[in-house]
């Protein structure tokens, strides 16, 4: 008599029923024989997850540590160099009602740079065209009238699709009032704590000493 194909077996009623191969079938391994949709009427078990890559690696979460945003001079300023740091990443601008705010982020800067705390300026002119100057420009209004030592980087769209991607990961981990993304003035600040990840999102409108308290729990966690 002829023999019953290996993928199936007789049961009760005359019903045939899958075999279930196990992952040491040679059926079942490699990424191209996984499922029915290969054409195997049966699942094979799930790949294993390992911490070297392959099937089942689940890719590392982005932190603010893999962007690069340009420095003034248009060269690259990797942010992994503050690996373990507290960052205060602000939007800023020269003819804001909020520019005086410079004076308390420097003043953050001073008092908590020895701990940690690292304050990033990303000129922007996206409102109301507050910062139309280039680099050299905006480096000499922000020490002669505010005396800012903290690192300023090169002019940045925040919004739409010339957004710096640093921004772009910013607000998508970080939602404004009601979960909208954008960002919606000048002087937006961003805490990012020692692993990169992005801890809050302050208004413009609140001040550099208003969050003081929560740079202080930020810079107490470890990384």
């Amino acid at each position: 008599p002829r023999s019953l194909p290996r993928t199936a077996m007789p049961a009760e009623g005359g019903a045939s029923q899958p075999v279930r191969r196990t992952g040491s079938d040679p059926r079942c391994r490699g990424s191209a024989n996984l499922g029915p949709e290969r054409g195997l009427p049966f699942p094979c078990p799930p790949p294993r997850e390992t911490k070297g890559g392959g099937l089942g690696h689940k890719a590392a979460m982005t932190t603010v540590h893999d962007f690069a945003p340009a420095a003034p001079d248009g060269t690259p300023h990797p942010l992994a160099q503050y690996r373990g740091k507290v960052l205060l990443v602000v939007n800023t601008a020269s003819a804001c009602g909020f520019t005086p705010h410079y004076a308390g982020l420097e003043a953050l800067w001073r008092r908590h740079r020895d701990a940690g705390l690292v304050v990033l300026g990303f000129p922007c002119n996206q409102f109301g065209a507050q910062e139309p100057g280039d680099a050299a420009e905006i480096a000499r209004f922000c020490t002669t009238t505010y005396d800012v030592t903290f690192p300023l980087l090169a002019k940045v769209a925040v919004n739409g699709p010339g957004a710096e991607p640093l921004f772009a990961h910013l607000k998508q981990a970080k939602p404004g009032l009601l979960g909208t993304r954008a960002i919606k003035w000048n002087f937006t600040k961003f805490l990012v704590g020692r692993d990169g990840r992005v801890i809050a999102r302050f208004a413009p409108r609140v001040t550099p000493q208003a969050l003081e308290a929560a740079v202080v729990v930020a810079l107490a966690a470890r990384a």
